[in-house]
């Protein structure tokens, strides 16, 4: 069993910055993938980022060059380290991992972005 604890979200203004955490139960080399999703109220769950294995890095086109994804393998946990937030950046960011070929959540945490 996998369990994954997301942290971090709160309110900003447009501009600043914020990072979210993820702890995970295991290792996180235990995981094929880890990433970031987000959703805005009534939209689907989109992808954010994410990060293979063995390092290899995706990114959405809208976060591109603002967010990075980060791992410390020492504390098992992700990062996702935003920068110059916008408005539309606005939805609930939810970690995934792939273990064994499953897919885990995270309970997900609240970003808001707004003056």
């Amino acid at each position: 069993q996998v369990q994954l604890v997301d942290s971090g979200g709160t309110l900003v203004q447009p501009g600043e910055s914020l990072r979210l955490s993820c702890v995970a139960s295991r290792s996180i080399f235990s995981f094929s993938v880890m990433g970031w999703y987000r959703q805005a109220p009534g939209k689907e769950r989109d992808l954010v980022a994410r990060m293979s294995l063995g390092g290899s890095l995706n990114y959405a086109d809208s976060v591109q060059g603002r967010f990075t994804i980060s791992r410390d393998s020492a504390k098992t946990t992700l990062y996702l380290q935003m920068n110059s937030l916008k408005p539309e950046d606005t939805a609930v960011y939810y970690c995934n991992a792939i273990y064994l070929g499953h897919s885990y959540w995270g309970q997900g945490t609240q970003v808001t972005v707004s003056s």
